[in-house]
């Protein structure tokens, strides 16, 4: 924590160097998130951090260069808004880290950035937007929400129409291909429909197979509700985890899944301030074990204000022929089958 108060007191001084002059192109802005709530899971209760998104502090910039190009950067710091410590295993800026060029001809950024499958399964075909007990990454699959030492390029927009490519530098001695990514999106969006094909590749470690996560994904605002959908594959060691080794304790952990399935539904209703949310989730396990697991979650948001809102949530895996999915939420695994969660978010 030391380490992360000496680069916010750096940082922060900057606006105000900046505010002495009116003609500095730049900017910086200072943003964050603080979510905590009460989490019943397999017989724990417990006061948890990021449950529905996960706790930050984050320092955005932008400087004008000319010409319509900007240079940009981003570091969002992960916090535990229930012990005060840092996220992301003690990471000072583990959510992201990057900078760039932003232009007519589109946005080149390195550093650490989000894996662009696990983008368009939280953002655009879940209804709980990857947090609460709702959160699809508890079964469908995805290798890493972020991934280190990337170079990512989207494209500028053209009737509605982006794309985005980013690589990974394994940066892994012995084996070249170790841990090199490859992430490719589509998007689409038009008034209120919303598509994204996307494909994120890891080499695997040795003697395991790459890992391939792809998704097509979807939602449309009809108004009285959001629809969403999805359908992914996913192959590979690693492709589609239990987040712990044996968590219902079996007398053998039970293989991970290699080559999967994944189907989503979900719906968004808004009621005044208040948002019902539902979805359901089907693994089909496509391996000689066949350990599928069909996840279904119900939740409502709040609005409090403009930035703040409280929230209820509650999600059950049925899992079959000995798979281990958990009931986690946007920062934790889980450690059971099932969850409630009760929680307050405010961002700023």
């Amino acid at each position: 924590m030391k380490k992360i108060c000496l680069a916010l007191a750096t940082l922060g001084a900057l606006p105000a160097v900046h505010a002495q002059s009116s003609n500095d192109p730049s900017s910086v802005t200072v943003y964050g998130l603080m979510d905590a709530a009460l989490v019943q899971e397999r017989g724990i209760s417990k006061l948890t951090s990021g449950v529905s998104a996960g706790s930050r502090l984050g320092f955005r910039g932008t400087e004008a260069l000319g010409d319509g190009w900007q240079a940009v950067f981003t570091l969002e710091a992960g916090l535990l808004s229930d012990t005060g410590r840092s996220d992301q295993a003690g990471q000072l800026f583990g959510r992201q880290a990057f900078v760039g060029l932003n232009s007519p001809l589109g946005m080149l950024t390195v550093g650490r950035q989000y894996n662009l499958q696990s983008q368009a399964l939280t953002d655009v075909a879940d209804p709980f937007e990857g947090g609460m007990a709702g959160a699809s990454t508890n079964v469908a699959g995805y290798s890493a929400t972020r991934i280190d030492n990337t170079v990512r390029y989207t494209s500028p927009e053209w009737r509605g129409v982006t794309g985005t490519v980013m690589y990974g530098f394994g940066e892994h001695t012995g084996i070249a291909a170790d841990q090199r990514s490859l992430g490719l999106a589509l998007g689409y969006v038009n008034g209120p429909l919303t598509l994204r094909l996307a494909r994120q590749s890891r080499g695997g470690e040795p003697g395991k197979a790459d890992v391939n996560n792809t998704i097509l994904a979807g939602n449309y605002n009809f108004g009285v509700a959001t629809a969403f959908a999805g359908y992914g594959r996913n192959t590979g060691d690693g492709s589609s985890m239990f987040f712990a080794e044996n968590p219902y304790g079996a007398a053998q952990a039970p293989a991970q899944s290699t080559d999967s399935r994944d189907a989503i539904v979900g719906v968004a209703v808004p009621l005044g301030a208040t948002t019902l949310l539902a979805s359901f989730i089907h693994k089909d396990d496509r391996d000689a074990a066949n350990r599928d697991a069909q996840q279904l979650a119900v939740g409502a948001t709040y609005a409090l204000s403009k930035r703040s809102k409280v929230y209820v949530a509650y999600a059950h895996i049925r899992n079959r022929n000995g798979a281990a999915y958990m009931v986690g939420n946007a920062t934790e695994v889980g450690s059971g089958d099932r969850a409630l969660n009760i929680g307050l978010r405010h961002a700023f």
